[in-house]
């Protein structure tokens, strides 16, 4: 897809998310190999506008983006106008082109740079329901939920498929090495879920250590998609108690198929379990920084990962 128009940008960034923004500054890099964006919340203060754009400016420098886009999510407000601007001047000073601004509110986008029409500048109307970008979107496959709190609502707690698995949890069986593995490639496979048995186990498996690596360090990114769908079938149908260790696979499998928003709603879901989980840590910091799923083959072997689940 390649977006020609503000209208173009402003259909394309929820496509690229997953979700359709509110209150935020979405990056969106230009010509990079792999591409970069990154979103980040809009604050309430002014003098918070600083920390947004060192958390937008950091992965730009480190994945070397040489050219952006930026799309603030915000009505008229001075937060919304700092931000833009703020995002513009330091970008521009760290060597980083900024080849337009926009705002977006309320199914309108607005110029923010001098140059354009005066009619920019009072807004101009698009549908994003009825943009090519959307219909082609969804001809491949991709969901845009309405809003965050939508997409984190897909792996939510679903209180009937917990209650069938929590009886199962206290006399579940940790699973013997190359066990998890086994089970995760067949499911994969066969494109299943775990039966409320094996996700018992699978959930006092993954809690640390070897085990749990087990279930995340061979997934390739042609695993990926199908790994997500296991991994949260399995968040959905666990409690709290037992849910942070396959979150944060979850997350690590999101991540690896470049839908960062999922990944970030399954680090949060990992964290409300517990607070310090290191996994859900090496993800952020995959997200933190914009690193792209591409560079996981490289990566994989630092990891103590390999090519062959079987190995």
């Amino acid at each position: 897809m390649r977006a020609r128009t503000p209208a173009d940008i402003a259909a394309f960034v929820p496509l690229a998310l997953g979700f359709v923004p509110e209150r935020s500054v979405v990056v969106v890099s230009i010509g990079s190999p792999g591409g970069m964006h990154a979103r980040v919340d809009l604050p309430h203060d002014p003098d918070d506008v600083d920390d947004v754009v060192e958390a937008l400016l950091r992965p730009a420098r480190l994945n070397g983006v040489r050219e952006v886009i930026v799309v603030v999510y915000d009505d008229d407000t001075t937060v919304a106008d700092e931000a833009a601007w703020s995002v513009h001047e330091e970008f521009t000073a760290a060597g980083i082109s900024v080849r337009e601004v926009l705002r977006v509110h309320d199914e309108h986008w607005y110029a923010v740079l001098p140059g354009a029409p005066l009619a920019a500048y009072q807004g101009v109307r698009f549908t994003l329901a009825d943009h090519r970008f959307t219909a082609q979107g969804v001809l491949d496959g991709r969901v845009t939920h309405p809003s965050r709190e939508a997409l984190r609502a897909t792996i939510a707690p679903d209180a009937a498929a917990v209650r069938q698995v929590e009886p199962q949890l206290d006399g579940a069986r940790h699973l013997a090495a190359g066990e998890l593995v086994a089970l995760a490639r067949r499911h994969l496979e066969q494109g299943t879920g775990f039966s409320s048995s094996e996700l018992a186990c699978v959930a006092v498996t993954v809690t640390s250590g070897e085990r749990r690596d087990e279930a995340w360090v061979w997934l390739s990114r042609a695993d990926a998609r199908r790994a997500v769908d296991l991994w949260a079938d399995a968040v959905r149908r666990l409690p709290t108690t037992h849910v942070a260790g396959p979150a944060a696979v979850l997350a690590f499998a999101a991540w690896l198929v470049g839908d960062g928003a999922l990944a970030w709603c399954a680090v949060d879901r990992c964290r409300a379990a517990h607070s310090t989980h290191s996994l859900a840590g090496l993800v952020a910091q995959l997200l933190e920084t914009a690193t792209s799923p591409d560079t996981w083959e490289s990566l994989r072997p630092r990891l103590g990962g390999t090519a062959d689940p079987a190995a």
